[in-house]
């Protein structure tokens, strides 16, 4: 009987399904979206769910226990300093999946999005203020 035994199993073992889950982790949190199957994407999301929760705590116990996770110094720095400050005030529901209409092409698996719910500004987003001040000037020597 499979009593209170969470987890999907993926037809792998043990070690390889670990592996597996951290190497996603490490890239939805690096690229902010990955595209996946749905139960990997719902299997994923409490995982990256729980070491957003550890950013908000933001200290030296809740770092360690991210690397433990990521075993990436430059990524634990990027989670707890850029990632994690995006949500304070928030209950959860750091991660969104959004499902794919077209299944993958070789084994007709369900695609689907998974991404932060508070992505990173672009840079263009930053010198939009510079432009509008220009003609402000411009109007004003004129």
């Amino acid at each position: 009987m499979r009593h209170r035994k969470s987890g999907r199993k993926f037809n792998r073992s043990g070690s390889h399904r670990k592996a597996m889950l951290k190497n996603m982790v490490r890239s939805l949190l690096t690229y902010e979206h990955i595209r996946t199957t749905e139960p990997k994407a719902k299997e994923l999301r409490s995982s990256c769910e729980k070491l957003i929760t550890l950013a908000l705590r933001n200290d030296l116990h809740s770092r360690r226990l991210a690397f433990k996770t990521l075993e990436n110094h430059s990524l634990v720095k990027k989670l707890f300093d850029e990632i994690g400050p995006r949500y304070i005030g928030g209950g959860g529901g750091y991660t969104r999946i959004i499902k794919l209409a077209e299944p993958r092409k070789g084994d007709c698996a369900p695609m689907c999005i998974i991404e932060l719910t508070k992505r990173a500004q672009e840079a263009p987003a930053q010198d939009a203020p510079a432009a509008t001040e220009a003609p402000a000037e411009a109007a004003q020597e004129a």
